[in-house]
């Protein structure tokens, strides 16, 4: 493959990953200061009424057809559907033009993201064996990625971007397997008949998309019925949300080439119109306007019918969920109330599990896996990163956050085993995330010897 050929194809896999990159590490650092609120707010006087806003109940619909819930439930079952959705736009993407569509690129991070995932919930399993909080093991499984990317900004250019794109790559392949966590394990008692209904919706999309549809209305609306489906039928409302992003078209209705023609020609047809206004009498050039504006809105069209619906919604969506519902979420979730009686709890098993789980599973998991697949050819380490980044990054993989707070609201019913293990999330990372940023702050970017 030529050096003329190669670099639009690379362009097309790194810009969007650095836009990507961007965006959640902002999203991170504005996740920290939302933390640092919710805990202010929990543990302030106004404390009874940090509990009480997140039990508002709030309904939607009319007699029968109503749902009503607890605002904390709309958060957790509403809003974080829409971040599944985008999440699911985010793998997709991925996997049809990104890293992950490459098996050899792909191959490294994967593995990277297995080990990071198996290690830690063995670790939770072995020291919750036989006990209540036992249901928690998918927990310490997760790495929330808009943190570990703002701390991984915190660092600047002491870290190779090669690196950025391991991390980003590993940690969408730990959202994968965090959805079907969700999906297959952590479900309450089947409703067949929802969710039969909830599978034909799907279908349904599965037929549009395959007909090449761009209605994004029908798609909208359709979504919602899954989503209630799938709300009604035991199976948790968020899987919707990923469902929904798997059906969404991913091709441009027009190729690269028909846009560059259809593009040049209007811009070329401005250009002569351009050089015969200037012969022509004051009182024409509002019907040469005219023309201008007809040709601004056939490259408007054409700009339209080349972007994909998939990087439409994600790029317009994106911002939504990175500003505003991640950091809802985080300000409804993460408030826990510290008392003299809290520090009792770090000798639980479920606050031991996760913070073992997180620090130390993580990174070793990772390293080990990857290590392995190194020394047996299974997969190549980027020759641009070190090992010591790799246990940087593995760390930085330790904060689970967001997607092990959200596990942890359906694996516990308890209010009290709910609470320690929010404890246990945010104590571990905390460490994860310190530990990492120093780690890899003292790292340079010399890349270390080929195993």
């Amino acid at each position: 493959m030529s050096t003329s050929t190669t670099r639009p194809l690379l362009k097309k896999v790194i810009e969007p990953i650095e836009q990507f990159v961007r965006a959640e590490a902002f999203s991170g650092i504005l996740l920290m200061a939302v933390t640092v609120l919710a805990l202010a707010w929990a543990n302030s006087p106004w404390a009874e009424a940090y509990t009480a806003t997140w039990n508002i109940p709030f309904t939607i619909g009319f007699g029968e057809f109503a749902i009503s819930k607890p605002i904390l439930l709309w958060i957790n079952d509403g809003l974080m559907a829409i971040f599944f959705f985008v999440v699911g736009l985010e793998i997709k993407r991925e996997i049809l033009t990104g890293e992950l569509a490459s098996v050899r690129n792909a191959a490294f991070p994967v593995i990277a993201a297995i080990g990071g995932m198996v290690v830690p919930a063995l670790i939770f399993a072995f020291l919750n064996y036989g006990q209540p909080g036992i249901s928690g093991w998918g927990i310490p499984m997760a790495t929330d990625i808009a943190f570990a990317l703002g701390i991984l900004t915190l660092l600047g250019n002491r870290v190779p971007l090669s690196l950025k794109l391991f991390l980003v790559t590993f940690a969408i392949v730990d959202d994968i397997g965090a959805v079907l966590v969700i999906a297959l394990f952590y479900t309450s008692d089947i409703n067949l008949l929802s969710l039969w209904i909830g599978i034909g919706v799907f279908g349904i999309l599965l037929i549009l998309s395959a007909m090449k549809s761009r209605l994004m209305w029908v798609y909208v609306i359709l979504g919602i019925i899954m989503w209630v489906a799938f709300l009604k039928s035991g199976v948790h409302a968020t899987v919707a949300g990923i469902l929904l992003a798997m059906a969404i078209p991913a091709r441009s209705k027009i190729s690269e080439r028909d846009f560059i023609a259809s593009t040049n020609n209007v811009l070329t047809d401005l250009e002569q119109l351009q050089i015969k206004t200037r012969a022509l009498e004051p009182e024409d050039d509002d019907e040469m306007q005219g023309h201008f504006q007809d040709a601004v809105h056939t490259i408007e069209a054409n700009c339209e019918e080349a972007l994909s619906p998939l990087r439409r919604l994600e790029h317009s969506l994106h911002a939504w969920v990175a500003f505003i519902i991640m950091p809802i979420f985080a300000l409804s979730n993460a408030g826990i109330i510290i008392n003299a009686g809290m520090m009792e709890n770090f000798t639980e098993p479920v606050v031991i599990g996760i913070i073992l789980g997180l620090t130390l599973g993580k990174p070793v998991g990772i390293m080990l896996f990857t290590w392995l697949a190194s020394v047996t050819g299974l997969a190549v380490k980027p020759p641009t990163i070190s090992w010591l980044h790799i246990l940087g990054a593995g760390l930085l993989g330790g904060i689970g956050f967001t997607m092990s707070i959200f596990i942890a609201n359906l694996a516990f019913t308890s209010a009290e085993m709910l609470a320690s293990a929010k404890l246990g999330i945010l104590a571990a990372s905390l460490v994860a995330g310190t530990i990492g940023y120093l780690l890899l702050r003292l790292s340079n970017n010399r890349p270390s010897p080929k195993v």
